[in-house]
């Protein structure tokens, strides 16, 4: 049966990332430094190829997007936008941690919204319908390779959510730069809304000595 490779890829770091700031639909650039980390991280990933990337029309992951595949035909998919963290917007946990409304966030739950932003439900809903376009147009472009770049949250609940194995979403907790390959097959989804999570991106190897690297070979062992 075929199967359809994803790359999930989190953008890079912003300022606001590096202030330790919720920025959800906050729609910063990427800072200097992140955009740095990004074009290093990538060439010891050996540039990788995708057919096509689907993209969070957020100025951090078309930034991120343009780095490391800007000859790559690009789609904006609304539905992978970051979470909204509405009041919480653009303020750091330390600013909000005396609130009643913030320690009533912080108890989780599907339906526990931060004032005025969005709930876990409505994240996960929107995450169905993205993955639901994305497969969708695969299939009929026939493409069999592509790449997403979106955000932290949203990688985690995507794999927490539909992918197997089943794990909490902290345990898909990706770095700036680096995210997860799924497989997709018509059946598993079609029948299940699942995935197969086949490891993590860029790929990360033990040698015999202990040493990790990342594997650079193409699949048919060519040098990238």
């Amino acid at each position: 049966m075929r199967g359809y490779r994803i790359t999930f890829i989190r953008h890079g770091a912003t300022q606001g990332n590096a202030e330790g700031k919720y920025i959800g639909i906050t729609d910063l650039p990427l800072s200097a430094e992140g955009a740095a980390v990004l074009y290093e991280k990538y060439e010891e990933a050996g540039c990788p190829t995708f057919q096509k990337v689907y993209i969070s029309p957020l100025k951090r992951c078309l930034q991120t997007a343009y780095i490391m595949a800007n000859s790559t035909p690009m789609v904006e998919i609304p539905e992978l936008v970051e979470m909204d963290f509405g009041d919480f917007e653009e303020k750091t946990p330390a600013e909000l941690k005396d609130l009643p409304e913030y320690k009533k966030f912080l108890q989780g739950g599907l339906d526990n919204p931060p004032p005025n932003g969005e709930s876990a439900r409505q994240v996960v809903t929107r995450c169905f319908k993205a993955m639901a376009k994305i497969i969708e147009d695969m299939m009929e472009e026939n493409l069999t390779n592509v790449a997403v770049i979106t955000h932290s949250g949203i990688i985690m609940n995507l794999m927490s959510c539909f992918g197997l194995p089943k794990r909490s979403p902290m345990e898909y907790a990706c770095d700036f730069g680096e995210g997860f390959e799924v497989l997709v097959t018509a059946q598993l989804w079609q029948l299940s809304g699942a995935f197969e999570i086949i490891g993590s991106w860029p790929p990360v190897y033990e040698d015999a000595h202990g040493e990790y690297f990342i594997d650079t070979e193409d699949e048919n062992g060519d040098l990238s």
